[in-house]
C-alpha cells in the first residue's frame, strides 16, 4: 500500500485514536488468569490485539467479542472469564506473537510459571529481537527455557518448573521487562524483588494492585508474590503513543487546533508532553479524571512557535515510542535539539535511529546520526518525498505526519505497517486532508 500525503491549510479537528495498547495487553492478560469475569472496552485496534488476544486464547483463556458492551455502554468490549492463577491449559500449537515485542515478553513472563510445556515465536523482525534480557532472570526464577542463540532468540520454548523470587537488578528501565517479571512473579513461590534503574510505565504494577495482587512499590524497588487476582473492568484510554502524532502535527502547523479526548496522562507515559513542553508547545488539559485507576484528560494543542530542546537521561523510558515523532518536532523548533540514551530503539521493530534520520532526510531535514540517538537542527520546512517504512508502524506514522506538514506530496511505501497499533491511521490522515 502506496499512501499519498500533502499538507491542508489548515488542521481543525478532533481526533480519537484506538484504546492504549500497554494497558489492553496487560488488562487482557491479568484478567485471563484472574478469578471473576470482567469487560474490557476500549480495547486497543490492530495486528497487536490479534497476537495478544491469539496467544491468550492459545492457552485456553475464555475470551469473547461483544459488538456491545451492557456493562460498559460502549461499542465493542471483550468479555473474559478468569481462569485463576493456574487454570490454563497447554497450548496445542506454537503462540505466534506476530510483530508484537509486548506480547514476546508478557507472554514469557507467564509461560515461565505454568505446568506445561509451550513454545513462542513471532514474525522475522521479532525473531531477530533480543530476549537474553528476559530469558536470564527468568532462568535464574527456576524457569526451563531453550531458544535460539543461546536462548536470546524466539522461537522460545517452555517446560512448566516451579519459580522462586530471586533479587534483581534490571540493567535498564524496560517496562516490558519489569512486566515479564511481575508476572512470573505471581507463581513464584517466594517473593521477588525487582530494582529498576530509572522510572518506566507501570501500567501493570497499578492493575495487578486494583486486583488485589501482592505488590509493593518502594521508590524504585518493587517487591511482587504470589496471590489470587480478581476479575477488574476496565475502560481503556486512548492511547498515549498513538495521541503524540496528533500532539505534533497540532504543534508543527501553522494553522491547526487539536483536541484529543480521553488521552491516557499516566505519569509514566506523558514524557512526551513534558518534551514538548519544554519546546513551548501551546498544550492545553481539561477533564482530568481515574478511569480504572488509570488518569485520562482532554487534551488540546495549537499551532506553536516550537524551541530546540535536549531528550535524555530518565525521560527517555517515558518517551521510548515517541523519539520518531519528536525527531519531527525538531524540525520545526528553533535551534538544535538533541537525542541521546536512545540506544535501545536500535533493536525495537526497526534501528529507529537509522530509519527516523534516513527519513527525515529524503525530506529535507538537517539531521544526523549518533551512536545513541540524533541530532537535529530546526528548519521549519521540509519537503515531499518518497519514503519508507522500515517495516515499523512508528516510522509509518511519523512519516505520514511529516506529509501533513511538508511542501508537495509526501510518498509513503507500505504504509499499511501502521496497521499494527493504529489501523485507521491513514483514514484520519485522508480527513484531515479534506
Amino acid at each position: 500500500m502506496i499512501s499519498n500525503v500533502t499538507s491542508p491549510r489548515r488542521l481543525h479537528a478532533l481526533v480519537k485514536p484506538p484504546g492504549d495498547k500497554s494497558i489492553s495487553h496487560r488488562a487482557g492478560l491479568l484478567n485471563s488468569i484472574a478469578t471473576g469475569i470482567s469487560h474490557v472496552s476500549n480495547f486497543c485496534v490492530g495486528d497487536d490485539r490479534s497476537s495478544m488476544l491469539g496467544c491468550l486464547k492459545g492457552l485456553g483463556a475464555n475470551i469473547t467479542r461483544h459488538a456491545d458492551c451492557k456493562i460498559s455502554g460502549a461499542q465493542e468490549c471483550f468479555e473474559i472469564i478468569g481462569a485463576g492463577l493456574h487454570g490454563l491449559k497447554e497450548p496445542t500449537d506454537v503462540l505466534n506473537a506476530g510483530n508484537s515485542g509486548t506480547t514476546m515478553r508478557l507472554i514469557s513472563g507467564l509461560l515461565a510459571g505454568q505446568d506445561l510445556f509451550s513454545v513462542i515465536t513471532g514474525d522475522e523482525s521479532l525473531r531477530n529481537r533480543p530476549m537474553k534480557r528476559i530469558t536470564d532472570p527468568l532462568t535464574q526464577m527456576g524457569a526451563e527455557i531453550n531458544g535460539r542463540n543461546n536462548n536470546s532468540l524466539a522461537p522460545l520454548s517452555f517446560k512448566g518448573n516451579t519459580l522462586k523470587g530471586i533479587e534483581y537488578t534490571m540493567p535498564v528501565a524496560s517496562a516490558q521487562l519489569k512486566s515479564c517479571l511481575i508476572i512470573a512473579g505471581l507463581y513464584s513461590s517466594t517473593p521477588n524483588l525487582i530494582h529498576q534503574p530509572a522510572e518506566s510505565r507501570d501500567h501493570t504494577e497499578r492493575m495487578v494492585n486494583s486486583m488485589g495482587g501482592l505488590l509493593e512499590i518502594d521508590g524504585l524497588t518493587i517487591k511482587t508474590g504470589s496471590k489470587e487476582l480478581n476479575s477488574v473492568d476496565v475502560k481503556v484510554p486512548s492511547d498515549t503513543s498513538g495521541s503524540s502524532f496528533w500532539l505534533i502535527a497540532g504543534a508543527c502547523h501553522p494553522d491547526a487546533k487539536i483536541t484529543i479526548p480521553g488521552m491516557g496522562m499516566n505519569p509514566t507515559r506523558t514524557g512526551v508532553l513534558e518534551v514538548l513542553e519544554s519546546m513551548n508547545a501551546n498544550i492545553s488539559i481539561e477533564n482530568e479524571h481515574l478511569e480504572g485507576g488509570e488518569p485520562t484528560a482532554d487534551v488540546t494543542v495549537s499551532s506553536s512557535d516550537l524551541i530546540a530542546t535536549e531528550i535524555s537521561g530518565d525521560v527517555i523510558p517515558r518517551v521510548v515510542d515517541e523519539l520518531p515523532i519528536l525527531a519531527l518536532a525538531a524540525c520545526y523548533a528553533t535551534g538544535t535539539t538533541t537525542i541521546s540514551d536512545a540506544e535501545a530503539v536500535r533493536v525495537q521493530e526497526s534501528d529507529r535511529i537509522s530509519a527516523t534520520v534516513e527519513s527525515l532526510n529524503r525530506l529535507g531535514a538537517k539531521i544526523e546520526e549518533t551512536k545513541d540517538g540524533m541530532r537535529i537542527t530546526g528548519t521549519h520546512s521540509l519537503t515531499g518525498a518518497e519514503v519508507e517504512t522500515h517495516g515499523d508502524h512508528r516510522i509509518a506514522m511519523t512519516n505520514g505526519i511529516a506529509g501533513l506538514l511538508a511542501s508537495g506530496v509526501t510518498t509513503v511505501g507500505n504504509a499499511e505497517d501502521a496497521s499494527v497499533s493504529y489501523p485507521s491511521f491513514w483514514e484520519v490522515i485522508k480527513e484531515l486532508q479534506e
